[in-house]
């Protein structure tokens, strides 16, 4: 076995390793793993020298896949929010709520916090805890799909890196 690479073989499992962490940290809202998948190849990109034709294209792509998965999932969330009937206000209340809560009292904190402060400002706006638990109903669904696009991103990011990671130059 003296023709293994063993310090690229390390580098490989220690950057696939982060990136399977980061995928499963997607599971709290505000966990910005697709930056850390995106920063992982980006590092591994620069200690292995990787970045020829095929490098600079996985970079290229995961970038682009990195903004996509980390804008849609809030388009995602706010408008299946917003489609109950709840207002800009309300959706942006929870918002800063999931934010302030995933800081303080992570990862729990955010994923209650949000949820509960769209229920409040529904509840205060419109004076119909049915009509305000709809509103909250609609923010849990639109942070479920956020999250399955948000995997689903991140798992093509893994398996475009691997694909570079696979066939580095020799």
């Amino acid at each position: 076995m003296s023709g293994v690479d063993w310090p690229l073989v390390v580098l490989q499992a220690i950057t696939a390793t982060v990136m399977v962490i980061s995928l499963f940290g997607l599971m709290i809202p505000f966990f910005p793993g697709l930056v850390v998948i995106w920063a992982a190849a980006l590092v591994f990109g620069l200690l292995v020298s990787g970045y020829n034709w095929l490098g600079w294209l996985v970079i290229i792509l995961l970038t682009l896949l990195m903004i996509f998965g980390s804008v849609i999932d809030n388009i995602i969330t706010a408008k299946k929010v917003h489609d109950t009937g709840a207002a800009i206000s309300s959706i942006v209340i929870g918002v800063i709520a999931g934010v302030v809560g995933g800081i303080f009292w992570t990862p729990i904190g955010g994923l209650i916090l949000a949820p509960v402060a769209v229920l409040l400002a529904e509840y205060r706006r419109v004076r119909n805890f049915k009509q305000a638990a709809r509103a909250t109903s609609g923010w849990l669904i639109g942070l479920g799909w956020a999250f399955v696009l948000r995997f689903l991103t991140g798992m093509a990011m893994i398996g475009l890196w691997l694909i570079w990671a696979i066939n580095l130059p020799k």
